[in-house]
């Protein structure tokens, strides 16, 4: 049986723990998260600045273009980097981000292999200053990012595009974790409202608990056919040990830590997010509520990051057979 066919009204989800838009905003985010820090999180140069200061792993930062005279430093900017990526300081959802995989003869290549000029990119970078891409529409600062060496163990998992992991983190303890897997419906971003495929993980393993799109559930990765049960993410607790750092670095209770797993570097920080979603839910099949209260119930009590990651994995990992 579809996981939510057996939930036909709000009252029946709450039951089962189903953590809703309301209950979060209210009971969770303004709760847990002081609006003065919210800039911490939404501008993803302030969250690279904490980063570097809490010394968490995230990527290279190329430059920056804050105003508009400067949009044709753009090609000057990335001219010994192959590959890079132009996304918006204050950007959300994966709207306005550019991947570019490789230049040859004033040509720019996407992971699509579709060309882009360098006036596209000059356009690009335009509009994200003018704020077309971010949040409440006001002018925004173009960041250029190296990019990340996708790790090979994903091979067949994702399309055109890098998975990333997100886990909920709780007054600094993993609830709940995912990996959000790019298709061709997704247009190779990380997006599971434009068709990513969206994989529940086990937190005491990294293993792949069940996956879908679509709000779907599904096997295979529909674009490689790959199957997604197998997928286990490597170097399983140095994630969520950074993930759960996030709670000192920012102040904010209840946050999404978007990570990524590069080649080279290992498990590294790609952004937070102080309002994270709730589709999390449907790709573990069970809601958010019980993890929740676990972690409430427990008071102020102290502990490390290295015991709260391992009180989560004791807690909400599932134990296989």
């Amino acid at each position: 049986m579809w996981f939510w066919e057996k939930y036909t009204s709000p009252w029946s989800l709450a039951q089962s723990g189903i953590l809703g838009m309301n209950k979060r905003n209210h009971s969770y985010i303004s709760r847990y998260n002081p609006r003065n820090l919210y800039p911490l999180v939404d501008d993803k140069l302030q969250t690279k600045k904490i980063a570097l200061d809490a010394g968490v792993t995230v990527p290279d930062l190329i430059g920056t273009i804050r105003e508009q005279h400067d949009v044709t430093r753009i090609a000057e900017m990335v001219r010994e980097w192959p590959g890079f990526c132009i996304k918006p300081a204050r950007g959300s959802g994966g709207k306005g981000i550019l991947v570019i995989l490789r230049q040859e003869d004033g040509l720019f290549y996407k992971p699509n292999g579709s060309a882009s000029t360098v006036q596209d990119l000059e356009r690009h970078v335009s509009n994200i200053l003018a704020g077309l891409y971010s949040l409440g529409g006001k002018p925004d600062v173009a960041l250029v990012e190296g990019l990340i060496n996708f790790d090979d163990v994903f091979d067949g998992y994702s399309f055109e595009g890098v998975p990333d992991s997100r886990v909920i983190i709780f007054k600094g303890f993993p609830v709940m974790a995912m990996m959000r897997l790019s298709t061709a419906a997704s247009d190779g971003k990380a997006n599971l409202h434009q068709g990513a495929v969206g994989v529940g993980l086990c937190l005491r393993t990294g293993r792949a608990l069940r996956a879908v799109q679509f709000g779907t559930p599904i096997r295979h990765h529909p674009d490689t056919g790959l199957d997604l049960y197998d997928l286990k993410v490597p170097h399983w607790d140095t994630l969520l040990t950074l993930a759960a750092s996030c709670y000192e670095m920012s102040g904010l209770g209840y946050i999404g830590t978007d990570m990524v797993l590069d080649k080279f570097r290992g498990p590294m920080l790609l952004e937070l997010n102080a309002r994270p979603g709730l589709a999390i839910q449907i790709a573990n099949g069970r809601g958010l509520v019980p993890n929740l209260k676990t972690i409430e119930k427990l008071g102020q009590v102290k502990m490390t990051v290295a015991q709260r990651v391992a009180f989560s994995k004791e807690h909400f990992g599932i134990f296989e057979e």
